[in-house]
């Protein structure tokens, strides 16, 4: 079990609270997990309090013991419940804000209502774009971790040459794939930022289910097991000739990485052929113009109109009607972290260290999908593989 350096702990939260200085906060308080684990290396059920100068405290409900053994933190102590916080927070001569920040992009209403009521008249903001810069930039601690991710995607994906086969459902092979991951290391759960995104492990799809649109926001859905579920692997059968697109999140130590390979048992079809190398120009075009500096916005703008130079502008990241505005994701504790290759951030820069996956699609209703996904690191001077799986179209 690999316990998060308390050197790491002490830089992220010095980060933030350069920006709670920045922004005029007096302190900030984070509960969400994804958050809990980026700042105190644990999740256990509690409360992280980071004034703007001096020392975290993190306090701890359910499992304090675990807590203590799982945080590098100073600071880690027991909290009996919210009502006794701000007593415990006097006792330690800390200081009661009077400008409060809490993750107003997760926080439920009622926990809101709950810190507003205790730390009145405190003034209450979002902290939450504040977190997330701090998190977009990886240390190698972190992206040592997301190496660590690749190798385990690598070896999935060399298993998946043995187990796909005509007859298969999509299903059937997810699930080898799937346990033959949490062998490997994968942990199981992933985690989004996004309000009602949900994951198993990842998607996989044969022929027409990879172009049945879905309610997440991906180019990709899928019709799933069931309505209940409503995206991700059927219980459609494989057959020759079609697209297989194996698209799966390995999840290690906290950390993810994203990766998406084409397959086919057979030739495949001449426009899908033709339509997977176009997408590999899309992936040599991010590799050309991604370096620190340039705008999420544009990145996303100087790869889709290649898309459309292509001619497939009706088919890119999506069918028509079900397309989505970006091409590209931050991707560290979460699958939806930043950096966004998407419309709508032009403001916004690729800076070093920063990590995303990118995923050119195309997406022919009634004959399936094609594309390529890769998790990217950006360098000094552009972007490096994370992922690294051969990216040749396998006919099997």
């Amino acid at each position: 079990m690999r316990i998060t350096p308390t050197t790491e702990l002490n830089n992220r939260y010095r980060a933030l609270q350069g920006y709670l200085q920045q922004q005029g906060l007096d302190a900030a308080i984070l509960v969400q997990n994804s958050d809990l684990f980026y700042f105190t290396g644990s999740i256990q059920q509690g409360v992280y309090y980071l004034p703007v100068t001096g020392e975290p405290v993190y306090l701890v409900r359910k499992d304090f013991g675990r807590a203590r053994m799982e945080s590098g933190l100073k600071n880690v102590l027991p909290l009996e419940g919210l009502r006794t916080l701000t007593d415990q927070l006097r006792e330690l001569k800390q200081p009661l804000p009077e400008k409060l920040g809490l993750e107003l992009d997760v926080l439920p209403v009622l926990q809101y209502q709950q810190f507003k009521k205790i730390f009145s008249p405190a003034d209450v903001t979002d902290v939450s774009p504040l977190i997330r810069q701090v998190r977009a930039i990886k240390s190698e601690y972190e992206i040592g971790i997301m190496k660590d991710c690749a190798l385990i995607m690598d070896r999935v994906f060399q298993h998946a040459k043995t187990v796909i086969a005509a007859g298969k459902t999509d299903l059937e092979v997810a699930a080898e794939l799937e346990c033959f991951a949490r062998k490997e290391g994968h942990q199981g759960v992933i985690r989004f930022r996004g309000f009602n995104s949900e994951l198993s492990f990842g998607h996989v799809f044969s022929g027409p289910d990879s172009a049945v649109p879905a309610f997440l926001d991906a180019p990709l859905g899928g019709l799933g097991p069931n309505p209940a579920v409503g995206q991700g692997a059927s219980r459609k059968k494989i057959c020759r000739e079609e697209p297989i697109i194996i698209d799966l999140i390995i999840a290690f130590d906290g950390y993810l990485v994203d990766q998406a390979r084409t397959m086919s048992i057979g030739r495949l079809p001449d426009p899908l052929r033709r339509a997977y190398f176009a997408m590999l120009k899309i992936q040599e075009k991010l590799f050309a113009v991604a370096k620190p500096g340039i705008s999420w916005e544009q990145l996303y703008q100087d790869c889709y109109q290649l898309a459309v130079e292509l001619g497939y502008r009706d088919h890119f990241m999506g069918a028509v009607g079900a397309q989505v505005n970006f091409i590209g994701h931050g991707i560290g504790i979460e699958v939806d972290e930043y950096p966004f290759i998407a419309r709508g951030f032009s403001e916004q820069t690729l800076a070093e260290n920063m990590t995303f996956a990118f995923e050119p699609k195309a997406v022919f209703p009634g004959l399936g999908a094609v594309g390529v996904e890769n998790s990217w690191r950006v360098s000094e001077d552009g972007i490096k593989r994370l992922t690294y799986t051969d990216e040749s179209l396998l006919e099997l």
